[in-house]
């Protein structure tokens, strides 16, 4: 029987798809439900057909309901990897948020919504003992696949309440730019630097389809202002502010 495991549980609904641990767990994957409608993500949440699943889902109005116990390994990151690990089912608790997303060109997300993602998120990091640096969008990890939760998450407000690492991002400036078919050590550079902060990639030295797919989710991330999956000035100088910020927190 699945029991709250925390007091800002608003309703309980249950998932069959679900299964052990099999690591501890040491970080929070935020996703949209990327659905017409929160019902229909919803059973499809609860439908043993989609072998899928997640540990909390918020409603725009910001009601929490809880799915699969954070003791059990929910089925929400999918083919994924984060700082060389690939089943992040076992090491993460994944949230859900109602947004329509990329079907609806990345609505924006209430306040209410917000508020309830960010009282939940401090809730577990405090129960888990989770690093800053540990709260991650499933593009992170899943960066040629997912979208999610797109540009338009709010990731700098969940920062100012002490959820996730982030860093303001650099304003756009002239320089140069690295882009599919470049080659080098600039090029080397960048990815040896996006894998520092955790993302799964080659350090290849050639810019190809699997870097511009981790330049992408990274820009969803600390630079929204311009999603390109080109890693121009602004790019690379956040990056390296933020891999600055890691090594401080």
């Amino acid at each position: 029987m699945l029991l709250a495991d925390t007091v800002l549980v608003d309703g309980l609904a249950p998932s069959p798809n679900f299964g052990a641990r099999r690591a501890p767990l040491d970080s929070i994957i935020l996703h949209y439900t990327g659905m017409e409608t929160a019902e229909g993500a919803l059973a499809w949440l609860r439908n043993p057909a989609s072998e899928v699943s997640c540990h909390y889902f918020i409603d725009e109005d910001g009601q929490i309901t809880q799915m699969v116990a954070e003791s059990a390994r929910a089925w929400h990151a999918g083919t994924s990897n984060w700082r060389g690990q690939d089943d992040l089912n076992s090491r993460s608790i994944g949230i859900e948020i109602v947004n329509q997303g990329a079907i609806a060109h990345f609505p924006p997300y209430p306040p209410q919504q917000i508020a309830s993602v960010i009282k939940l998120c401090r809730d577990i990091i405090q129960r888990h003992g989770l690093r800053p640096e540990a709260i991650l969008a499933h593009s992170d990890v899943a960066p040629a696949r997912k979208q999610d939760p797109g540009e338009n998450f709010p990731w700098h407000e969940l920062h100012a309440h002490g959820v996730g690492l982030w860093v303001p991002a650099e304003p756009f400036v002239e320089g140069p730019v690295l882009e599919d078919g470049h080659s080098g050590s600039a090029v080397l550079e960048l990815q040896q630097a996006l894998i520092r902060y955790g993302y799964g990639l080659e350090a290849s030295g050639q810019f190809d389809a699997a870097t511009r797919a981790v330049v992408t989710a990274f820009q969803r991330h600390f630079r929204q202002a311009r999603v390109d999956g080109r890693a121009d000035v602004s790019t690379i100088l956040t990056l390296q502010a933020l891999l600055g910020a890691l090594a401080c927190a």
